[in-house]
């Protein structure tokens, strides 16, 4: 339950036993205070969830128009989506959604949190289920509703709105199991960072083992998923499992790579090698043979997080799920 952050500049003083000066030096980054004074500071500041109020002074509506919108990329098109849907469903509202970008870093979305609280934001829209314990804190504390998007594994905060991506990869196994493949393999970018790529691929694994078989092979990159990762990682792939019959990618990015590395190997998708990806983008719809994937509904997530934003401004005791669901596309690569 959010519960309305109450504690001033000078609860965190009291409790971290220096002047309210010093816990003002701290927040700005000033260089006057000791090390072991800083840490100690910033660490009560942590423990309380405290947020300084950059509009104290000004009139308490100051910050009210404003929704504060923290998501991990704006580099491919699935956030754009996102932020196309959040846009339609606020742009009559008189409400503005301030932005920031974490690059799937969990200390920069920190970070961000902390400094988009500080304005008084009438709400809150963040990516994911899983944040560090200071911005969790933050969040609880600050009094506004709080949507988190794109995933439902877990339980949220107040708000999720998503699909479940562990049902996903699970349903991925079924699918392509039920058109006669058996020797599966998978390219896949940074699961450390990208947890709801995680959660897919994990119900990928549990799907297979459902089903009594097990991946032949992988091939993974420690950094974020691109065409030409996919491209490179399918070749290495093969190069060390040549008789698999499909190989599923974490997002369409690696798939559209994977596509491209059998036009330059002369492997035919589908008839010599099934490929399947997950994102529904249009990129893979646009190929020669369009991509088999599974489309995630990313404009619907975000109109629909900022829509239940609207309609109910006030946190109503308990937590709510909406399960955007998802759709299997055929395509012509499986």
């Amino acid at each position: 339950m959010n519960v309305k952050n109450s504690y001033t500049l000078a609860d965190v003083a009291l409790r971290a036993e220096v002047s309210e000066i010093t816990v003002s030096r701290v927040l700005r980054n000033k260089a006057s205070v000791a090390d072991k004074t800083r840490e100690r500071v910033l660490a009560v500041v942590r423990q309380m969830g405290y947020v300084p109020n950059r509009v104290a002074g000004t009139l308490a509506s100051a910050g009210s128009n404003l929704i504060g919108v923290v998501l991990p990329s704006l580099s491919n098109i699935v956030f754009p989506d996102v932020l196309r849907g959040i846009h339609a469903s606020l742009a009559s509202s008189g409400y503005q959604p301030v932005i920031g970008v974490t690059d799937y870093d969990m200390n920069t979305e920190e970070e961000l949190v902390a400094s988009l609280l500080s304005w008084q934001p009438a709400a809150m829209i963040v990516s994911g289920l899983h944040h560090t314990d200071y911005t969790v804190a933050m969040l609880k504390r600050s009094g506004v509703r709080i949507a988190e998007l794109m995933d439902i594994d877990s339980p949220p905060l107040d708000i999720a709105v998503g699909m479940s991506h562990r049902q996903a990869g699970y349903d991925t196994a079924m699918h392509l199991h039920k058109r006669g493949y058996r020797r599966f393999g998978y390219v896949g970018h940074d699961r450390e960072r990208d947890e709801r790529a995680a959660r897919r691929y994990e119900g990928f694994r549990e799907g297979l083992q459902a089903l009594g078989l097990s991946l032949i092979g992988e091939a993974t990159l420690d950094g974020p998923s691109s065409t030409q990762a996919g491209r490179e990682l399918l070749g290495q792939l093969l190069a060390q499992h040549a008789n698999l019959d499909v190989v599923v990618f974490s997002n369409d990015d690696m798939a559209v790579g994977g596509v491209f590395h059998c036009f330059a190997a002369g492997i035919k998708p589908r008839e010599d090698l099934a490929l399947f990806g997950f994102n529904g983008l249009d990129i893979g719809q646009a190929l020669p043979q369009p991509l088999s994937t599974i489309l995630s509904r990313r404009f619907l997530i975000g109109k629909t997080a900022a829509e239940m934003i609207l309609q109910s401004p006030d946190y109503p005791g308990q937590p709510t799920i909406c399960d955007t669901g998802y759709d299997i596309v055929e395509g012509e690569t499986a």
